[in-house]
């Protein structure tokens, strides 16, 4: 397979880079590593524990990388610290499913970013966003808590990544174990049992799936980065398109 490849427990990861993109790649880190580190942001609500473990899951797997700094913020921690969310390149996007969506917390951060930063000239504008959620119905309609994260990113003016694996655990060669196990496409989903504590859930095929959304971000946003230093003029339109707005 070209693209990914297969384990034998229906697992699917994805296959090595070639050696142009590991050139291409290397380049980036080493830009970044010697000017500074590439920051990247995990803004994330947890009441019980359970989306805090997949939330560190993400930042694991952001420090996969070289030349990449992973700051993790709750959604508290985030609305004193809009200074350090302006100068991540990327913010992931984490909150538990309630009701069909994020929780009251975690909305209660977004609404706050429309005076301080979408007020103020959507200061994320061009940021790579991604997301990510638990909740403890195997699929406890999760999909709507990723759908409202990307339509935030996408009203601040930021390019989602998504979680780059297919469905698993589909098949009879497929099995709890698997990446993706949940079957889902738009960001990292978790399931944790409502009976257990986060010592035990989410499960580690789960929190694996969280890590490798995090190296994806973190693989992405070098690029973007790379990118754009290498162009600098060509970016120039993407702020000046957007003034702060009126009071």
């Amino acid at each position: 397979m070209s693209e990914c490849q297969l384990t034998t427990r229906h697992q699917y990861v994805p296959a090595p880079l070639s050696a142009a993109a590991r050139i291409n790649l290397t380049t980036a880190t080493n830009m970044n590593s010697s000017r500074s580190s590439t920051r990247i942001a995990i803004v994330y609500h947890s009441r019980y524990g359970h989306t805090r473990r997949q939330a560190e899951a993400v930042k694991a797997g952001v420090e996969q990388l070289e030349g990449v700094e992973a700051l993790l913020l709750t959604v508290e921690e985030a609305q004193t610290s809009w200074d350090d969310l302006a100068s991540a390149e990327a913010i992931i996007f984490g909150a538990p499913t309630y009701m069909g969506g994020p929780s009251a917390e975690f909305k209660a951060f977004e609404e706050a970013t429309s005076r301080a930063v979408m007020a103020k000239g959507y200061l994320w504008q061009g940021k790579i966003a991604a997301g990510f959620t638990n909740s403890g119905a195997r699929a406890g309609d999760k999909l709507g808590t990723l759908i409202q994260m990307a339509l935030f990113a996408a009203q601040h003016g930021m390019l989602w990544v998504s979680l780059g694996l297919p469905p698993a655990n589909n098949s009879t060669r497929g099995s709890e174990e698997d990446l993706n196990r949940l079957g889902f496409w738009l960001g990292a989903a978790a399931q944790s049992n409502t009976d257990q504590g986060p010592d035990l859930a989410p499960p580690e095929s789960d929190l694996e799936t969280a890590r490798h959304l995090g190296r994806r971000v973190a693989e992405t946003t070098l690029q973007f980065v790379r990118g754009r230093s290498a162009a600098p003029g060509e970016f120039a339109w993407i702020n000046s398109n957007f003034a702060p707005m009126s009071k």
